[in-house]
């Protein structure tokens, strides 16, 4: 029933240890690139096995890129492109078959604490299933560009036409979340919802981090794996 059912566990009941109101915002973990760049770790990760000086490495490359003509160069960039787009269409099944836009997010910050900590990765799945109370839930606000992560603590359902309503607020927040949601915005609704927590992996979405922070390395990395794509041998 979950989107990782072995992975599949229970964050611990809130807890009001910091009087701060925190933000536990999320992205994305794997977004085009770094779908194309995990796609070129594992195609290149044989090739790039018996290299293991890097002065050597990289003195292979350049003699392998000088060797290369024309036809093999074209053949290693249909190849790099097919790793890309298969990894990409492996990205949209898994949106179709979670229904969220964004099957796993990255949480950035602490509000969620204990329960979820900065760089876990977070599995979502969005259903018609009404939600409840204690479940962890990822939403946008219109206007903002980083989603957030909180605990849902209220449900409403309005009697006349039958629309959910929730409230939400960070484990480690004093108050909810009325204050970060849009002026004049006291509840959310199910448009603002973007998938339910069904499972977590903890720590693992530090490197997805460290690209937002420094964009460099997320170039430098995404340019040395097409490299390695590009000059691997058959």
């Amino acid at each position: 029933r979950s989107l990782c059912a072995p992975l599949l566990l229970c964050a611990p009941p809130p807890s009001h240890s910091s009087p701060l109101l925190l933000c536990a915002k999320a992205v994305p973990a794997v977004r085009p690139a770094c779908v194309c760049s995990a796609a070129m770790v594992l195609a290149s990760a044989w090739n790039a096995l018996p290299d293991l000086g890097i002065a050597a490495g990289c003195a292979d490359t350049v003699k392998t890129l000088r060797e290369m003509n024309k036809r093999q160069m074209l053949s290693q960039a249909l190849a790099l492109g097919l790793i890309c787009s298969s990894a990409l269409m492996i990205w949209k099944v898994l949106m179709l078959w979670t229904g969220s836009e964004s099957p796993v997010v990255v949480v950035l910050s602490g509000s969620m604490e204990p329960g979820f900590q900065r760089g876990d990765i977070l599995f979502l799945r969005l259903d018609e299933e009404p939600f409840h109370t204690g479940e962890v839930v990822v939403f946008n606000i219109h206007g903002r560009d980083i989603p957030i992560v909180h605990r849902v603590v209220r449900v409403h359902e309005d009697e006349g036409t039958g629309t959910e309503r929730i409230l939400t607020k960070g484990d480690n927040n004093y108050g909810d979340d009325r204050v970060l949601y849009a002026h004049g915005q006291e509840w959310l609704g199910r448009e603002h919802i973007m998938g339910r927590s069904t499972g977590y992996l903890p720590h693992v979405g530090m490197v997805t981090i460290i690209m937002n922070d420094y964009p460099l390395v997320k170039f430098l990395l995404i340019g040395v794996l097409g490299l390695l794509v590009v000059t691997g041998k058959e």
